[in-house]
């Protein structure tokens, strides 16, 4: 930093007296002088492009002498560093518009690329190279941003409501030792050598190698693992299914669960909550995940509670970033060739503070499209709460 200084302070103090061949070769000659990464030094601090210099090593390789009494440029000429507040309007015409959603703007519907808002002044008249564009973009605060994902839809006015209530729930049975489980299907996942999002330690040069493309119809199947975290245990489980994301599955993914491991930590426990998103195969809408919570409540002899939350808030949901996030950081940048390694992957995730999976492959074809009457929905032992009975209610043994 403090070379840059002093070679700044030279750079001011010379150039200012030097026509424009002198001073290219005067900063060409300091950019060799300084070695590697003189070059991009110069140009940041003399504010010069890198035509300049290159053009001002031609020269001095050239052995021809400079001229001494002339200006080669006129006045005023050369590139601009800034450009006026005038011309900056009509960037804004272009960028603004699009922010806000406008169709009128030209930009709307392409790309909003520095070349491209170069083309667009020049259709103005305004012959502005795309570098200075950029330059004056970053002055005003604007920088290449991708698409962040927040906005879920809009809340319902008593969103708050139910998390507080949710967390009553839970408290409630934390306090009488009852299970809490979390629940939700991770996205389908194509087995085979596809490319998996994150990056993987390798030898330097040798990435693993995959598919260049991922068509549905060249895997050897799909996964679709279906999670249960257990709240105070601090424990999953995950159902591998094969075929589709139904409300059969899902209920069969929690009958696994309680079977394999949950009988094992609540052996006690005489009824169970459930917290789970609106949509989906455990949808608080559905008629089959009623139908099938219910032949389960009548196998366990268990009262089952059901929490949904509020329609827009899926990601508050516990398994979400207590499991599901520590499975996609387990198998990130791996190939997921096979069941098995995504059952073992699955199975190896862990934490320093102790959360413990385990996972199983789920082959049972289950089928979408079926369909409860309404007299076998009459029969189910469901009692809605009192406080959005859509969202929370119980499934007594009948």
């Amino acid at each position: 930093m403090e070379e840059d200084n002093k070679l700044l302070e030279k750079l001011d103090v010379i150039l200012p007296i030097l026509n424009e061949q002198q001073k290219r070769i005067y900063l060409a000659a300091e950019s060799k002088y300084l070695g590697r990464g003189g070059k991009t030094r110069i140009e940041k601090l003399a504010g010069v492009s890198h035509n300049t210099i290159n053009k001002g090593i031609k020269e001095i390789d050239s052995g021809n002498p400079i001229g001494l009494d002339h200006q080669l440029r006129k006045k005023g000429g050369g590139r601009k560093r800034k450009i006026t507040e005038e011309v900056w309007s009509y960037i804004e015409r272009f960028i603004e518009p699009y922010t806000r959603g406008e169709p009128q703007s030209p930009l709307q519907w392409v790309s909003k690329s520095l070349r491209n808002i170069e083309a667009e002044l020049k259709k103005q008249g305004l012959d502005i190279s795309y570098r200075i564009v950029g330059e004056s973009l970053k002055e005003k605060g604007f920088s290449l941003q991708a698409n962040r994902k927040t906005f879920e839809g809009k809340g319902h006015k008593d969103r708050n409501a139910q998390f507080e209530f949710i967390n009553r729930r839970v408290e409630c049975y934390f306090s009488e030792q009852q299970p809490v489980i979390s629940v939700d299907a991770k996205k389908r996942e194509l087995i085979g050598n596809y490319k998996n999002n994150g990056t993987e330690w390798q030898p330097k040069g040798f990435p693993e190698e995959v598919n260049a493309y991922d068509f549905l119809t060249d895997a050897e199947g799909v996964a679709i693992p279906y999670g249960i975290y257990d709240l105070k245990k601090n424990n999953g489980w995950v159902n591998i299914g094969i075929t589709k994301d139904t409300a059969e599955f899902a209920v069969q993914s929690i009958k696994n669960w309680w079977y394999n491991m949950g009988i094992y930590y609540h052996n006690k426990a005489t009824s169970l909550l459930i917290t789970a998103d609106g949509g989906g195969s455990n949808s608080s809408k559905g008629k089959l995940w009623k139908y099938e919570l219910q032949n389960l409540s009548n196998e366990l002899g268990m009262a089952i509670e059901v929490v949904h939350f509020p329609p827009g808030t899926s990601k508050w949901n516990k398994i979400e970033h207590r499991l599901f996030s520590y499975i996609s950081k387990n198998w990130r940048g791996r190939p997921l060739v096979s069941y098995e390694v995504i059952v073992q992957l699955i199975g190896a995730t862990q934490i320093a503070k102790g959360l413990k999976v385990d996972c199983e492959l789920d082959s049972t074809e289950y089928r979408t499209g079926i369909k409860i009457k309404e007299n076998k929905m009459e029969e189910i032992n469901l009692i809605p709460n009192s406080f959005h009975g859509e969202w929370n209610y119980s499934i007594l043994p009948q």
